[in-house]
């Protein structure tokens, strides 16, 4: 990993703070599918994506999942920093959305680090907001739109986030991620290609020209 590369672009952290970084925390590779934190599991180091993408998911008592937000390169995981600070269990599920390379902190020198360095601090408090703003629009997209609604936003935002009009998934990892069932995905998938909004091909989907 290139120990000079900026963490996020939102990010201002002072040269002093990288080496910090990098010379405490532990770089691993994973791929497609790989979980790096799983529920109920004991949180000692904080991820830091460098490179590629995690999607962080909640499980419900009957099994469903449905999908909370990604964690893009240059940002972390603030459940695992309040999970992790606090002694506690992880709630959530982290799984590789794309293969990806992370830097691994260990939970005691996140709080060193909170009382050495202000952008530090800082630099969680905006993960902080913006993942409180991401669980809000769930919550009222869960409340408040039908599924077919959270079905074309999440495919407009995978798009959005691979930067590519053809998004490689499955229908049941859709429904996976919406809290819903397979049948009931697959419906509308085939009910928004027929208007016309989407492409569908074997475990691809390709979005057309049109804005939501």
């Amino acid at each position: 990993m290139d120990n000079n590369k900026p963490l996020s672009s939102e990010f201002e952290a002072s040269p002093e703070l990288v080496e910090k970084l990098h010379q405490y925390g532990i770089p691993k590779t994973y791929k497609e599918g790989d979980v790096i934190l799983d529920e109920n599991a004991s949180i000692r180091s904080i991820p830091i994506v460098m490179k590629g993408m995690i999607k962080v998911i909640r499980t419900e008592e009957d099994g469903r999942e449905i999908l909370l937000y990604y964690i893009k390169a240059g940002e972390s995981c603030i459940m695992s920093f309040l999970g992790g600070m606090h002694n506690e269990k992880s709630i959530v599920k982290a799984e590789v959305e794309e293969d990806a390379e992370i830097l691994f902190l260990p939970v005691d020198k996140v709080s060193l680090f909170i009382k050495e360095y202000p952008e530090w601090l800082d630099y969680i408090f905006r993960l902080y907001h913006k993942r409180f703003e991401e669980l809000l629009d769930i919550i009222n997209a869960i409340a408040f739109k039908k599924v077919d609604e959270r079905l074309l936003k999440l495919l407009y935002k995978k798009s959005e986030l691979t930067q590519s009009s053809t998004i490689i998934i499955t229908h049941e990892q859709l429904a996976n991620e919406l809290g819903t069932v397979r049948v009931v995905v697959s419906r509308l998938l085939k009910q928004l290609e027929e208007e016309g909004k989407v492409q569908l091909g074997r475990n691809k989907i390709i979005l057309q020209n049109q804005v939501m």
